[in-house]
């Protein structure tokens, strides 16, 4: 068993996931680690590429789908194969820092209520991806957020929706994050059965993090260490399912 299974979800996205595998190995030190890449029948020789450069890394993996099964269930097939005791999902558009696997591995071994995490999702524009950083939407809370309630009244009752109250600068309990970055407890995970495979893509994190919270499990975000996100290059023709 390796300390963390690093699965990525590939459609379309060549450079970027080449890129983003690059960087994993790069950036982890400390923590023994394998990398799933999950291709959801890509046409731009995604795995061609990646091919190549499993020649040189022995701890990628390739999963080649007939076609384009969705963000639950390709991670799902992911989990299948993988053998960490944590398991990372990692969006292809999405570029790891100097420490950040190590760090956040060694917060959930410190946190045993943990079941999952992320770290600071940083956008292009330098600002927080707020997706990483949310409550459970209710009417209310979208309301307050969509109306701009939250921006001019700062408090807690009016900015549940990002939970834009809380600071920045400090590990604390959030309700749902993004799956950009999701650093999962494996026997959290296995405790609530995984990705749903009724949504093929979006909502899906929301409600992983919903199961979590409901049967215990903590959800922390922690902004010592980050990620870059070019949030939404992942996803140019996500919604579109195999039509066979």
């Amino acid at each position: 068993m390796v300390d963390v299974s690093i699965i990525i979800v590939s459609f379309n996205t060549k450079e970027l996931t080449v890129e983003c595998v690059r960087s994993v190995f790069r950036t982890v030190k400390k923590s023994s680690f394998e990398i799933i890449v999950v291709d959801n029948a890509s046409e731009d020789n995604s795995v061609g590429e990646l091919k190549r450069l499993k020649t040189k890394n022995l701890k990628l993996k390739i999963i080649e789908n007939s076609g384009n099964f969705g963000f639950s269930k390709a991670n799902n097939i992911g989990i299948k194969e993988s053998q960490g005791r944590y398991v990372l999902f990692l969006n292809s558009d999405t570029l790891v820092y100097e420490n950040t696997i190590d760090g956040m591995i060694n917060f959930m071994d410190e946190n045993s209520r943990a079941g999952a995490s992320t770290c600071f999702v940083r956008l292009p524009d330098g600002k927080l991806d707020d997706a990483s950083h949310r409550g459970f939407p209710t009417p209310w809370r979208a309301f307050s957020h969509f109306s701009g309630l939250a921006r001019i009244l700062r408090l807690k009752p009016f900015t549940g929706y990002n939970l834009s109250h809380l600071s920045l600068n400090k590990t604390h309990k959030i309700d749902a994050l993004a799956g950009a970055f999701m650093l999962v407890r494996r026997v959290a995970g296995d405790d609530v059965g995984w990705w749903d495979e009724d949504y093929f893509w979006y909502g899906e994190d929301l409600d992983f993090c919903y199961r979590l919270k409901k049967n215990g499990w903590e959800i922390y975000f922690v902004p010592e260490f980050e990620i870059l996100h070019y949030k939404g290059a992942s996803g140019g023709h996500r919604n579109k399912k195999d039509s066979t």
